[in-house]
């Protein structure tokens, strides 16, 4: 019989108090109990809605099926044939919009937490017994893949299945992208992410770190190497800021900048030499997710009061529910229908206030939020000595300005056609590069997407 209960099984997670100053996970996983006590709240719906939400395909009945036997390395091999990263997908997909979204149990209660188990399968198997990957057969044919985030690491893993020699080229020293970089330890830790770019390894792909496509290398070079097709998958790492006045102050920095120093260069550990503004009073301005991760950040980096600044209300807030519910639990301020209009610095260039002015909603604009107006002469002034611009961030033109053929648009993102195919043949690109800065399942979905036209497009060559 289904377990009919209108709530999920509660996800055991950290005391807020103690979580607000430490970087571990903040949710602590299901216990085999849990997960088959919340897999057999799944209806097993014939016509399967949450798995049209899964950007990836996860056979979602499936697996929840094959958790309910206890057969978790069965329901890992299911999640694992359309999804190469199951582990982070538990932790930071945003399942409400998508696979819980279409829940029929959402209907009248809350929808199965697909994403929890999803995460308690894959946290099982990698805990467990080391299951070795078969390498599959070479097809003789090479392909390059620019960046190790999610869309990169995705096509790379389901080419490398097709028997494809894959080499990553990745920037940074490590491969992960904004797994790494820009997601914080207490949501997604690192030793898990390396595990799964471990696994493509296993596979036989191979990642060159330090390399910065447009000044180590250029496309065109890594095509007269002998690769027959190229994925770009690089992402938008480049923060945008507001334009005001004071944002070259000393204390104003990216959310961007923060996070890397933070989750990349290990900043939070005292045996690591990072520089890291050690804040009293911090505003982030900006609602979304990584707003909150910046914001929640900061307050376990030591800061007494953190503000999160943002011109519209609550209702509008982009980022998560459970993020925005986390960040208030750790005592984050939320100064909704606030705008900065000023940063103000003291006798040493140092940021000692930021002016702000209030905000009223007007009509819908094109997004369909209402459209956020000032309320003239409500000015205030906000005395803090950090402030963190997440505002959103755009593709780094670096690859598309060094690379003949790839055209743009006016937002500096890729256009692609609908096999995800560039302008220029042979030349593919995903993920953030061509929608801007969007989620880690969306970017999956494209180098998914991509790998396959790929596939076809080589395969059309022989």
């Amino acid at each position: 019989m289904p377990n009919m209960s209108l709530n999920k099984v509660v996800m055991p997670e950290q005391d807020p108090k103690v979580r607000a100053r430490n970087f571990e996970e903040v949710t602590l996983g299901y216990t085999e109990d849990m997960a088959v006590e919340e897999a057999e709240r799944c209806l097993n719906c014939k016509n399967k809605p949450c798995v049209s939400g899964c950007p990836v395909g996860v056979k979602i009945p499936e697996f929840i099926s094959r958790v309910k036997e206890r057969d978790f390395y069965g329901a890992y091999e299911i999640i694992k044939s359309t999804n190469g990263l199951p582990a982070v997908c538990g932790r930071v997909c945003p399942q409400e919009n998508q696979c819980e979204g279409k829940c029929v149990r959402g209907i009248k209660g809350e929808p199965v937490g697909i994403g929890r188990l999803e995460r308690f399968v894959a946290d099982y198997v990698m805990n467990g017994k080391a299951v070795p990957a078969e390498k599959p057969v070479s097809n003789g044919k090479k392909v390059a893949v620019i960046g190790a985030g999610p869309a990169g690491l995705t096509c790379a893993g389901d080419l490398a299945r097709l028997g494809y020699q894959v080499t990553i080229f990745e920037a940074f020293h490590v491969a992960g992208g904004v797994l790494m970089y820009g997601i914080p330890e207490f949501r997604l830790p690192k030793a898990i992410v390396q595990k799964e770019v471990n696994a493509l390894k296993e596979l036989g792909v191979e990642i060159m770190t330090n390399m910065v496509i447009g000044k180590v290398l250029s496309i065109d070079d890594i095509i007269d190497m002998g690769y027959e097709a190229a994925f770009i998958g690089s992402g938008a790492g480049l923060p945008n800021f507001m334009g005001i006045e004071g944002e070259s102050l000393i204390g104003v920095c990216s959310a961007n900048e923060y996070l890397t120093r933070i989750n990349l260069m290990k900043g939070y550990l005292n045996e690591y030499d990072t520089p890291v503004i050690k804040s009293k009073k911090v505003a982030v301005v900006g609602g979304g997710n990584v707003a909150m991760d910046a914001a929640r950040s900061a307050m376990r980096m030591g800061a007494e009061h953190v503000y999160i600044v943002y011109r519209r209300s609550e209702e509008e807030l982009p980022a998560r529910k459970e993020e925005v519910h986390h960040a208030k639990e750790e005592g984050i301020e939320f100064m909704l229908l606030n705008n900065p209009v000023k940063i103000n610095g003291d006798e040493n260039g140092r940021v000692s206030s930021m002016q702000c002015i209030k905000m009223e909603l007007g009509e819908p604009d094109e997004s369909g939020r209402r459209r956020p107006q000032e309320v003239p002469g409500s000015e205030f002034d906000l005395e803090v000595d950090t402030v963190i611009m997440s505002i959103g961030t755009s593709p780094n033109p670096l690859i598309r300005r060094t690379t003949n053929g790839i055209e743009a648009n006016k937002r500096g993102c890729l256009v692609v056609n609908e096999d995800m195919m560039t302008t220029r043949e042979g030349i593919y690109a995903g993920g953030d590069a061509v929608t801007g800065a969007a989620t880690v399942i969306l970017a999956m979905g494209a180098g998914k997407t991509a790998a396959a036209s790929i596939d076809k497009y080589l395969s059309s060559k022989q």
